[in-house]
């Protein structure tokens, strides 16, 4: 019998670019014309990988999030990889978002996708561990079909596809 060919789906972000794109908003922010003196700011907590922004006006905060996404965007960082909340009112009349950097597939997403590719009919197997999902089959053929049809498909979050064997 032929070994079977394998690759895992991922979801993952480079932290390291991220702090750099952060730095650079960060940078920006404090030097911009049109935002030094709105008492915008711009934070980044690496341990619960979060972005919180936090300004006076709704429309401010739309600003530093369109600077901050052009920097990530720059640094090679989907801009699926981090989900933005609601704005929520802060203290002092001013507004507050925070954005959660997306890092692994959750279960839910994980069980989309499995049945998103059992639903092709193609001969493969799809096992769900923790945050990924690895795919295998005889025919490496097919393995490269899943991956086309998967880039294709928009699950909310940025898909990479590692260890092809």
């Amino acid at each position: 019998m032929a070994k079977d060919s394998s690759f895992d789906v991922v979801s993952q972000v480079d932290m390291q670019e991220i702090d750099n794109a952060y730095q650079q908003a960060a940078r920006e922010l404090s030097q911009r014309y049109d935002l030094k003196d709105a008492n915008a700011s711009l934070e980044l907590s690496k341990a619960e990988k979060t972005f919180t922004i936090t300004a006076p006006a709704d429309f401010v905060v739309r600003q530093v999030t369109d600077m901050l996404n052009s920097k990530l965007v720059r640094r090679g960082i989907d801009l699926k990889a981090v989900s933005w909340g609601k704005p929520q009112a802060a203290s002092g009349g001013s507004v507050r978002v925070v954005g959660q950097i997306v890092d692994g597939i959750s279960q839910d997403v994980a069980k989309k996708i499995s049945k998103d590719i059992r639903d092709q009919k193609l001969k493969v197997k799809v096992t769900i561990e923790s945050d990924k999902l690895r795919v295998s089959s005889a025919s490496k053929d097919t393995l490269q079909r899943v991956i086309g049809f998967l880039r294709d498909q928009d699950y909310g979050q940025p898909l990479q596809f590692t260890n092809y064997r």
